[in-house]
């Protein structure tokens, strides 16, 4: 099995029930036509790349090998008669033979497929390769110290952490059923492991899966990955507590912070104060169901969150960056008192950054027509937007790219960048 692999990753965040379930099953079914059925990059026609004389590529590729004497080397001698240069090499031993995992160098006109088959003459099987860039030339315990630091840091940081860690996977978190024990699904404190799925217990409940398409899981990456969300559950709920001042053009200033669990009263006495229409118009249902989605968003499993407030400590916005892989969504809810002075825009401003310093490509925004301070609160960003209806809800998608906006101050909690 060899498969040149492109860009699927996926991350999913759970939604609670309720009247979500219709404006999730737009959403899905726009994000099934964008992604699902996108042909294989093998498939599709297109010429490949010109070559540049004398130019290299990267490749990162695995194979099992046989636990014999030899084998490994068998192996290397095959890829240097291509001129194959190796970077780096880990071992993932298993019960019968070894995942070998290198990082290649190899000559710009020597394709995959060529690798794979030199490497199946040298007796690798089920060898997996795709293309690899800079950042993958650092060293794996660096770059496990590097997201160790990261998720110690900001608990939002953990599903990224762990995406980066694992390669493209698809990520969900799953509540703990209310009134219910911690082992959710039945799975035991030291997590599960089966092929391509690893299951682990969250650090606050429930359990978070993990799902990768076409590379069985190995027990070395089960057990990094086991290591990353026990440090989460150890260190407990934490965001940074810097912030940022936001400007008005009335010359007022108010405070942008991270927030999450902790200002959930501060976030229902705003509900409190904001109109029915503002409610329905963020939350798609009824209005009495809004104070319900708070646990949820504010929760920092599940993304980010930007608070602002009065210099009297008075809550008067939310923002929110939930992940959901490479076009993560954005939301935002702003107190109608302070609607129409340029809040939701700067508030979105510094969450598009957020998302850009995280390494998504796109972000989408999902709302009603009739949301006019929403729709142009995305068209004020710059960016290139890409508009799709779906069952009455309108799905606005921002493409990242070098015009994005400046990145956050580091004290807002931007650990993330690649």
């Amino acid at each position: 099995m060899t498969r040149e692999v492109t860009d699927v990753t996926d991350l999913n965040h759970c939604l609670p029930a309720g009247p979500w379930k219709r404006i999730t099953g737009a959403v899905q079914a726009w994000r099934t036509r964008r992604h699902e059925h996108a042909p294989p990059a093998g498939d599709t026609g297109s010429p490949a790349p010109e070559q540049v004389p004398g130019a290299s590529t990267l490749w990162r590729m695995r194979t099992t090998v046989k636990d014999e004497p030899g084998s490994l080397a068998t192996l290397c001698t095959a890829l240097a008669e291509q001129r194959v240069d190796i970077l780096s090499l880990q071992a993932h031993p298993l019960a019968a033979g070894t995942v070998d995992e290198f990082l290649l160098r190899a000559p710009g006109e020597l394709p995959a497929s060529g690798i794979a088959t030199a490497v199946r003459a040298a007796g690798g099987t089920d060898t997996w390769i795709e293309r690899a860039d800079a950042h993958d030339l650092v060293d794996a315990p660096t770059r496990v110290l590097g997201l160790a630091a990261r998720t110690a840091l900001d608990a939002a940081e953990l599903p990224l952490a762990l995406r980066q860690l694992l390669g493209r996977c698809t990520i969900r978190s799953l509540p703990a059923p209310a009134g219910g024990d911690r082992a959710a699904d039945g799975v035991p404190v030291e997590g599960a492991l089966d092929d391509t799925v690893m299951r682990l217990r969250a650090p606050e409940g429930g359990v978070i899966t993990v799902e990768r398409p076409y590379l069985p899981f190995t027990p070395t990456e089960f057990a990094r990955a086991r290591a990353l969300v026990e440090l989460d559950a150890r260190l407990g709920p934490r965001v940074p507590r810097g912030r940022d001042v936001l400007t008005l053009a009335e010359g007022r200033d108010l405070a942008v912070r991270r927030a999450d669990a902790r200002d959930l009263e501060a976030a229902r006495a705003m509900h409190e104060r904001c109109s029915d229409r503002t409610l329905k118009l963020r939350y798609h249902g009824p209005v009495g169901d809004a104070d319900r989605y708070l646990n949820h968003l504010l929760s920092p499993r599940y993304g980010r969150t930007l608070a602002v407030q009065t210099a009297s400590g008075r809550l008067v916005g939310l923002g929110h960056l939930l992940w959901d892989g490479d076009e993560t969504e954005v939301a935002l809810i702003v107190e109608d008192a302070w609607q129409r002075r340029g809040v939701g825009a700067e508030l979105l401003h510094r969450l598009v950054g957020m998302a850009g310093e995280a390494g998504c490509s796109s972000v989408y925004a999902v709302t009603q027509s009739s949301n006019t301070g929403m729709v142009a609160a995305m068209r004020g960003l710059g960016l290139p937007l890409d508009y799709q209806v779906e069952e009455g809800t309108l799905v606005i998608t921002a493409r990242l790219d070098k015009s994005a906006p400046e990145r956050l101050p580091s004290e807002l909690g931007n650990a993330s960048a690649p």
